[in-house]
């Protein structure tokens, strides 16, 4: 007979991340010590890495940490929303995002040997992924510097962890009119700052199909150049912030709210789990 409950693996899984059949093994090989279970899961765990290293990881979160006048954003990917939601990943996420901005580090390599502790931020990923028993990796990390930064975390769903996350880089003191951009990027997801930003090959690419969807629609040959000017104009409206409507009022271009309220954006960036 089980020497555990239905709380104990309620109370593993809690503290693992791990599956259910994952801790019940763990408890019946622990005799339902909960401690030695959770040291059995991450035995177990190291010795399936590699067994791990092909699977896909398409849930995770976003974490933002703003130091000395730079921002950084990573983005930690698991295989489930199972373990996205843990208590464990959120604690690890943290931690890495801590490390990371201590460190300094600007990139995912340099990330992965910021020290965590007495070994690395990787050390400490492969660590409680064995625990959990699934592949997590350290998928993105980016950087922006700046007088002001602002960062926003936004939550697609109630029951995960925030999914998008932007930082964004300023200069001006309105805070709040700083923020509320933070927040329209995170919502329009904007590629480019301005249009002077966008490739030169993308917008000949842009008017290239503005003019051949133009001619199949067989608009007259006289109004051609305004059509296709009109559509590129469309592209930028799309894809760059400067030029978007913004999002609490889209009477005015995020342009035109930035430059009543005495700011200018800098750089911006935009990350979601799993994009």
């Amino acid at each position: 007979m089980a020497n555990y409950t239905a709380q104990d693996v309620k109370a593993l899984r809690e503290k693992s991340g791990a599956g259910m059949m994952d801790c019940k093994g763990a408890l019946d090989e622990a005799d339902g010590n909960i401690e030695k279970a959770f040291e059995v899961l991450r035995l177990k765990g190291l010795k399936g890495v590699s067994k791990r290293e092909g699977r896909t990881t398409s849930n995770g979160l976003v974490v933002a940490r703003v130091s000395d006048g730079v921002g950084y954003m990573i983005e930690l990917a698991c295989e489930t929303d199972f373990v996205a939601k843990s208590e464990n990943f959120i604690a690890l996420a943290d931690a890495v995002a801590d490390a990371i901005a201590a460190a300094g580090a600007i990139d995912v390599a340099a990330a992965l040997n910021a020290p965590h502790g007495a070994h690395t931020v990787g050390d400490a990923i492969i660590d409680k992924a064995a625990i959990m028993g699934e592949k997590v990796e350290l998928r993105k990390v980016e950087v922006v510097k700046a007088s002001g930064i602002d960062s926003y975390l936004h939550r697609t769903s109630k029951d995960l962890p925030p999914q998008v996350g932007v930082l964004l880089g300023y200069e001006g003191t309105d805070s709040e009119t700083a923020h509320d951009v933070a927040v329209h990027i995170a919502a329009f997801s904007p590629t480019y700052l301005s249009r002077e930003d966008v490739p030169v090959e993308i917008v000949a690419k842009e008017r290239e199909i503005a003019e051949e969807t133009a001619r199949n629609e067989g608009k007259p040959e006289v109004a051609m150049p305004k059509i296709i000017e009109g559509r590129v104009t469309g592209f930028f409206k799309e894809n760059c912030l400067l030029d978007q409507d913004f999002a609490k009022d889209n009477k005015q271009s995020v342009a035109k709210v930035l430059e009543t309220a005495g700011l200018k954006v800098t750089g911006f960036i935009r990350m979601r789990v799993g994009v």
